[in-house]
């Protein structure tokens, strides 16, 4: 396994200064890939996707990844 470039290990190239985030108005947060995520409970999950979405609303199946459930679901507040 070859080390970690972002840990301060001695990977091919220069550990990145930065990764940039980008909020969505009303959906996911989107994650330049891959990335290693720690969930609350310790475990950790993977994604090898060049872009991740991770669900802010709670609603998706795959939590922590975004399933877009935002779309088509209606939040208990927002009823009429």
């Amino acid at each position: 396994m070859s080390p970690d470039p972002t840990a301060g290990g001695t990977g091919a190239g220069p550990a990145p200064t930065h990764r940039e985030v980008t909020v969505t108005g009303d959906g996911p947060v989107l994650l330049p890939g891959p990335v290693d995520l720690v969930l609350p409970d310790g475990r950790r999950v993977h994604s090898d996707r060049p872009v991740t979405a991770l669900c802010v609303c709670h609603r998706s199946r795959r939590y922590p990844f975004c399933d877009t459930s935002h779309r088509t679901r209606i939040r208990a507040g927002d009823q009429q």
